[in-house]
């Protein structure tokens, strides 16, 4: 247990070590969560046990301490690192008096804070109403008030009233909304790839730095904090790469371990951009302690949600914060950067070039005068940097379409 600086609302933070996950270490991820939904962690407590209480999660013994603890020390509320029946909720609270919600519940709340876009808010609602539904029975009184404070935010408490009826038809009519937003998203995707648009889908763990990174790139302007979450909605940009190309950079929501399997689910039709990309950039912060098991997280629902195949460019970000990062060896497809101050960023963008498909190839061609139609293709399907006009024929610096290899190389121009 550890006492740190307190302030309004005051939190206590449990978890129970079955010996499953490190504990400690993902204790310390839901106190950044709570940080990130506005609290103050007062205090941390970890019980060792072989299994949870099915009445109370933790041991009676240790949910008598916690009592005591939260009378003594004012608590506002208590956060369990699992997720919670209402039957443990309503248990937990009877013993302690303190409100008391579980990991998933707080990450809703923080989704339900940052979620600006209709579509994200869709998204949450729906995943609220899916956590929500199973407990209606065990909820009890707590379904009939309002409140306020972190894991109440977003639709909001429905009243004791509301059955399970009413919220399958609310989660059935927002997802049919949605799907018509996903129909959009699916046409858009469409139109890219028929554009001929190549894609490259931004992922990571939550605060890693992803939207640093495209603010960099792209002067996007989006919001880029210290906190889990901070950015929830797709953001698209398009860059230019060194070999001439443009890649359409897509921002995606970041991830985190054990992420509820509501907001996986909600969240799918964003997180499908990766799945859909000619690329995956996947960003790693080089800086933290647990950067491993962050990108292991990361590519397994990669994997889940079917990436295989896709080249995958691994990013080792803030290694400006990292003294020994010359140490690291970068392996293939991983390139060392500081989105912060740019250092690394012509490397990680001539990695992203290697790894897309060679849909294109700059050139510098001397086209003879009786070629325009060849000139007219180029100028359509690729793109064209420079353009001089000589005796024997236009001098262009081009961006030529695979197929217009061909015909094309009769033409290069090598500079005597």
């Amino acid at each position: 247990m550890n006492n740190t600086e307190t302030d309004k609302p005051r939190v206590m933070l449990a978890a129970v070590d079955t010996g499953e996950y490190d504990a400690e270490r993902s204790l310390d991820e839901l106190a950044e969560l709570a940080r990130t939904a506005g609290a103050e962690v007062v205090i941390r407590i970890v019980q060792r046990r072989p299994g949870f209480e099915p009445a109370t999660c933790i041991g009676s013994g240790r949910l008598a301490e916690m009592a005591e603890l939260c009378e003594r020390e004012d608590i506002d509320q208590i956060i369990f690192d699992c997720e919670l029946t209402a039957t443990q909720i309503r248990n937990i609270e009877a013993v302690c008096n303190v409100h008391t919600i579980d990991r998933t519940m707080l990450i809703l709340d923080i989704f339900a804070q940052r979620a600006t876009t209709h579509e994200g808010r869709l998204q949450v609602e729906i995943a609220q109403h899916r956590y929500r539904l199973p407990r209606l029975a065990g909820m009890g009184v707590k379904l009939s008030r309002l409140g306020g404070g972190i894991g109440t935010r977003g639709p909001g408490e429905t009243k004791l009233e509301t059955d399970k009826r009413h919220i399958r038809a609310r989660i059935a009519s927002l997802s049919a909304e949605l799907k018509e937003i996903e129909k959009r998203r699916g046409l858009h995707r469409e139109r890219r790839k028929k554009d001929g648009v190549l894609v490259c889908a931004v992922v990571g763990y939550t605060n890693v730095g992803k939207s640093t990174l495209l603010n960099t790139l792209t002067d996007a302007g989006i919001l880029a904090e210290d906190k889990l979450f901070a950015t929830l909605e797709t953001t698209s940009r398009s860059i230019e790469l060194p070999d001439g190309r443009s890649v359409m950079l897509v921002d995606t929501v970041g991830l985190i371990s054990r992420l509820p399997h509501h907001l996986v689910e909600a969240f799918k039709s964003t997180l499908e951009e990766a799945a859909n990309a000619d690329v995956i950039l996947h960003i790693v912060d080089a800086s933290n302690d647990d950067c491993a098991d962050q990108a292991r997280v990361t590519l397994e629902l990669l994997s889940e949600l079917g990436c295989e195949g896709i080249p995958v460019v691994t990013v080792l970000n803030k290694c400006d914060l990292v003294p020994y990062i010359d140490d690291i060896s970068a392996e293939e497809n991983t390139v060392k950067i500081s989105a912060r101050t740019g250092e690394g960023i012509p490397a990680m963008l001539e990695a992203i070039a290697k790894a897309l498909p060679q849909s294109a190839r700059k050139m510098k061609l001397l086209i003879p005068y009786y070629e325009g139609g060849l000139l007219s293709e180029i100028r359509q399907e690729g793109k064209i940097f420079s353009e001089e006009y000589t005796p024997e024929g236009t001098l262009v610096d081009a961006l030529v379409d695979v197929r217009l290899y061909t015909k094309a190389e009769r033409y290069k121009y090598s500079e005597q």
